[in-house]
């Protein structure tokens, strides 16, 4: 019983959306369908099969320090600072005022964050 065993790329796959984004279930049919070298799928979690695919292909994650860090952590700071304000505020108006700028710079860091 010789079976080829065709090179299959990443592109080849035909995924439309990333890795991380698929869910379990899509995972395991995407295994099962075009990539027979992966054994046991039913059996592991999401995490695993993400590694074990990206594994196959040579991908490997870069994990690295978020330029925007100091940024973030300073405009967080700012936001505590604020909360501790805002508390401390009995007109309303004013009070409001605090939550939109606390709100506003909330946003702030996440974009910071998703920019990486």
């Amino acid at each position: 019983m010789t079976e080829e065993t065709k090179e299959l790329s990443f592109e080849e796959l035909g995924l439309t959306k990333p890795l991380e984004k698929m869910t379990q279930k899509e995972l395991r049919a995407l295994i099962v369908e075009k990539l027979p070298m992966i054994v046991g799928a039913s059996g592991k979690d999401k995490h695993v099969l993400v590694a074990e695919i990206k594994g196959v292909f040579g991908i490997v994650e870069e994990k690295g320090v978020s330029p925007y860090k100091k940024q973030i952590g300073e405009i967080k700071k700012e936001i505590k600072s604020l909360r501790v304000e805002k508390e401390a505020i009995e007109d309303n108006n004013k009070r409001d005022q605090m939550r939109r700028k606390i709100n506003k710079l909330k946003k702030r860091t996440r974009q910071l964050a998703k920019a990486v």
